[in-house]
């Protein structure tokens, strides 16, 4: 399966999708902060999340504690990837007017993010979410930050 996440009504053709709206072209109508999703594990093989990643906020405190929707998101997208499978994420570059001008816009992404998620780099060792390697990453400050990300066996 490839998987268009958060596609709205402008899915790819030949590609499912998921999103919270239930409109034209969405094959799974979800909340993609709540988790497990509907879909069974290592079942995709490519996936894209364009424009969604700055809409999951990097933390919110529940009274069950503090939570990391962010990595919680990226560990979701890391389980339901086959290993090896890469996704394709385009967000707004988080100081750019195309992130500030949004109110739903939460989490400033920039070249930097995805070092995180990549045990290649020394800021993995602060969270350890699920591993990915970062294939290629692109930016401008006043676009878009563009990464492909794949998916790393655990250790």
């Amino acid at each position: 399966m490839r998987l268009d996440i958060a596609c709205g009504n402008h899915k790819d053709l030949g590609w499912t999708g998921i999103d919270i709206q239930k409109v034209p072209g969405v094959d799974i109508v979800h909340d993609l902060n709540m988790h497990p999703w509907p879909i069974k594990s290592g079942s995709v093989e490519l996936a894209k999340a364009w424009h969604i990643v700055e809409h999951i906020p990097p933390v919110c405190v529940t009274e069950k504690g503090t939570r990391r929707p962010f990595i919680e998101f990226m560990n979701e997208c890391w389980r339901v990837l086959e290993m090896g499978a890469r996704i394709d994420i385009e967000t707004p570059y988080g100081s750019s007017d195309g992130f500030l001008h949004d109110p739903t816009h939460c989490n400033p992404v920039d070249e930097i993010t995805f070092e995180h998620f990549d045990p290649d780099f020394g800021r993995y060792k602060t969270y350890q979410p699920k591993p990915w390697k970062i294939i290629s990453l692109h930016w401008t400050r006043d676009g878009n930050v563009n990464v492909v990300l794949e998916k790393r066996v655990t250790e």
